[in-house]
């Protein structure tokens, strides 16, 4: 069987076409078919996916020639389960949505819900910067609709900071990727293409560093990180559920993998020179997000600020600019994801029993609905890094990598762990084990919900026992863009290897 990316990028978005044109009772089914297909082809591509192979499944054809862009399409160890988590989350999502239902317009969500999907693998994949570009603007897109047409009662207001925030990073990121592509194909005809770029070189050190300040600021806006994170409350508060559990633990990630993907190989020399202010920022991050979930009672803002500090910890491994910091950053992005989405929903269940998000109008969970209970511990216990869980192997090869590259950032750092299990231990001990709020119904976990929730928990719990499934695929792709950067010795045999032979990122 061979590997079509360009198949697996457009099934969710034709899926969603599709069901629009059949009618309302079918679009929610169809939609979930086209994503389960998607899932099910991402999965086979793990499975074909051969460890340090390099850009595998790769689909070249011409797009824009008077612009020097191509339709490239390629797998490797940087995206490879970023894809398989993006194909899980919204598989999970688009059942969550046709089962719960209660949209007006269920044509038009799932369409959207296609097309962000396929925006999501498309700028995953892209081989192409260009390509990497429109597919990381387009992304958004979808979404602004989702909230606007489906979102709470401030949805307007979410949507507008939403875009007023997305639209400066975009812009940044299109100026720069021009620039970027200009200087350097220089008497040489102009390509966005990734190996091209690579094959010409690095760029003046003065043009790297307002170039890499840009692609930073479009991707800690998206992510989102501190201070750029204002967007994030009324983005929280009013989304669709099952549009928030991708928003947040899909779109994120996006941008952490491009900063490996792009910043690090690209601008190395900037990479390094702006790498205490990076670290600085992420430790912010982590510091901020743990303090505001700690505060906050609402059950999404504490999810949503616990994101952001788990964003900060991905970015202090990628920007450890070691091998062991950037591969435990690679692989907490897919662990958060995995953990987010599942933690989304049992929430929503637990609102939806209280009638409230609020913490306050929870609890005695373990006792009416001792399986939700269950299952919400196990993502409680990954959450918070719980030694023998996949988040503890991320984390630790995280701060592993910081502890070498700044050890008094690493030593700061530590705080953010001892704070993610006040926050998540308490939002859980709340939503569970305190006396029912007056409106709290005795509902246990249905069997339709079980069937999405249950194979998300037992994937978290499977990375868990086996994170080096993840890991061997990454090493050689992640050792290579930690080693363009060059700022010291590398720590792994691997990636000293690659470091000598040039491997490509």
């Amino acid at each position: 069987m061979t590997i079509h990316l360009s198949l697996l990028l457009w099934l969710p978005t034709i899926a969603g076409l599709i069901g629009a044109l059949l009618g309302r009772r079918q679009a929610g089914g169809v939609a979930l078919v086209g994503a389960a297909l998607a899932l099910a082809y991402a999965i086979v591509a793990v499975t074909r996916f051969k460890s340090g192979g390099g850009l595998q499944f790769v689909t070249d054809e011409p797009w824009i020639s008077a612009l020097g862009t191509r339709w490239k399409l390629g797998a490797d160890g940087l995206n490879l389960f970023l894809v398989l988590l993006t194909t899980v989350s919204f598989t999970a999502s688009t059942a969550w949505a046709a089962r719960k239902g209660g949209y007006d317009r269920p044509r038009v969500f799932f369409f959207w819900m296609g097309l962000a999907h396929s925006a999501v693998l498309g700028a995953l994949l892209a081989q192409d910067l260009l390509l990497f570009t429109v597919f990381f603007d387009l992304m958004l897109v979808p979404f602004l609709f989702l909230t606007g047409m489906f979102g709470g009662e401030d949805r307007v207001r979410a949507v507008v900071r939403l875009f007023i925030y997305t639209l400066v990073g975009s812009l940044l990121m299109l100026a720069a990727a021009i620039a970027f592509a200009v200087l350097a194909a220089g008497d040489q005809p102009i390509s966005f293409v990734f190996s091209d770029l690579a094959a010409r070189g690095p760029i003046a050190n003065g043009s790297q560093n307002w170039i890499f300040l840009c692609f930073a600021a479009a991707f800690l806006i998206k992510m989102p990180a501190f201070p750029f994170q204002g967007w994030m409350p009324d983005g929280y508060l009013n989304m669709p559920l099952p549009v928030l559990a991708v928003f947040s633990g899909v779109l994120s990630k996006v941008a952490a993998y491009g900063f490996l993907k792009i910043c690090l190989p690209f601008f190395p020399h900037a990479s390094a020179h702006f790498q205490t202010l990076v670290l600085l920022i992420a430790l912010a991050s982590i510091l901020y997000g743990s303090a505001m979930a700690f505060t906050t009672t609402n059950t999404r803002l504490v999810l949503g600020y616990s994101s952001v500090a788990q964003l900060g910890f991905i970015v202090l491994g990628i920007f450890s600019l070691r091998p062991e910091g950037a591969q435990g950053a690679l692989l907490q992005a897919v662990n958060h994801g995995l953990v987010v989405v599942p933690a989304f929903f049992i929430v929503g269940l637990l609102a939806a029993r209280a009638g409230s998000d609020d913490l306050r109008d929870m609890g005695a969970g373990a006792l009416r609905a001792p399986v939700l209970a269950a299952l919400f511990l196990v993502v409680a216990l990954a959450t918070l890094a719980m030694p023998g869980s996949s988040n503890f192997a991320g984390e630790f090869l995280i701060l592993l990598g910081v502890f070498r590259a700044k050890i008094v950032i690493a030593i700061v750092a530590f705080a953010g762990v001892a704070m993610a299990s006040v926050y998540m231990l308490r939002m859980f001990i709340r939503a569970v084990h305190n006396p029912a709020g007056a409106g709290m119904e005795s509902l246990e976990l249905s069997a339709g919900d079980g069937l999405i929730l249950v194979p998300l928990v037992l994937t978290i719990v499977a990375l868990a026992l086996y994170p080096q499934v993840a890991l061997v695929r990454s090493e050689r792709a992640v050792g290579a863009a930690v080693a363009a950067v060059g700022t010291g010795p590398v720590q792994s045999a691997t990636a000293a290897r690659l470091a000598e032979s040039g491997g490509a990122p």
